[in-house]
């Protein structure tokens, strides 16, 4: 494996290591070499994580479509989900994130790509603070891992706004500057999280068709301003899943069937 430096391990942002000793120790660490590649999930935010609950500003939709929700809701379920596939490289290994966390690794905090406009960040930041960071961070607390939550934070811009097709070529442009953390391709495989509703799909099959060594999974989540939209079947693009779910529990129930998972993690899930 090449050698990094500590800081370039580090400065990944979405690992937190408090270890000081050399890259050569870094790398040589049984347990790191034992849970690499590390399993990083890449999410959007609304009708993903929360409902954006169908509003519009005259016919442009304001983060979303979904209306089975109201607006500002969090989907069941999805914290834990999105932790779960974060552990599963600790888990698969059976090396708890306890012991991970002792050697200074912990699971990678989640990315975000998000159509939120990077103009309008002053009103639409995702903050520390913020709800939805809290409850990421509080789901890994549950599970005594501290700190694990929300990750980089990859904005859209104004113009997805105005030309709506665009949202998923940003999308996939963003994801393309999120993995250059990882420019080695050793240390970071990607599962990534989003909705049928503001051009996921278009996105994370590209991500399939131009990165299918380390992006190992896409699961959209079947949303519509229509209630119990039909779920589409799940496929393959380059021997890599798309998996489409109306609910998280159904999204790790799939996870399970295709081994990105344990079943002790499904059904923490399924609690």
């Amino acid at each position: 494996m090449k050698n990094l430096s500590v800081e370039a391990f580090t400065s990944l942002p979405s690992i937190t290591s408090t270890r000081t000793s050399t890259a050569h120790a870094e790398y040589s660490s049984k347990p790191l070499r034992m849970v690499l590649p590390f399993t990083q999930v890449i999410s959007d935010v609304d009708d993903t994580l929360k409902s954006s609950g169908g509003v519009k500003i005259g016919d442009i939709a304001l983060g979303g479509i979904d209306r089975q929700y109201e607006r500002g809701e969090f989907y069941p379920g999805v914290f834990q989900f999105m932790f779960e596939l974060s552990i599963s490289s600790f888990e698969s290994k059976g090396i708890s994130p306890q012991e991970g966390m002792l050697q200074g690794l912990a699971p990678p905090k989640v990315a975000v790509l998000t159509a939120r406009a990077e103009e309008f960040k002053l009103a639409l930041e995702l903050k520390e603070d913020s709800k939805l960071a809290k409850a990421f961070r509080k789901t890994g607390e549950e599970f005594g891992v501290e700190q694990w939550g929300l990750g980089p934070v990859l904005y859209g811009s104004v113009a997805e706004w105005i030309v709506q097709d665009r949202k998923g070529l940003r999308k996939f442009s963003n994801f393309e500057r999120l993995i250059n953390q990882d420019p080695t391709g050793e240390i970071m495989e990607y599962i990534y999280v989003g909705d049928t509703g503001e051009l996921d799909q278009e996105a994370g099959e590209t991500m399939l068709r131009e990165y299918p060594e380390v992006v190992k999974a896409v699961f959209l989540h079947v949303v519509s301003e229509e209630s119990l939209p039909p779920i589409p079947e799940s496929k393959l693009i380059n021997g890599r899943p798309v998996i489409f779910f109306r609910t998280y529990v159904g999204a790790a129930v799939s996870a399970k069937k295709l081994g990105l998972v344990s079943e002790s993690a499904m059904m923490r899930v399924v609690a």
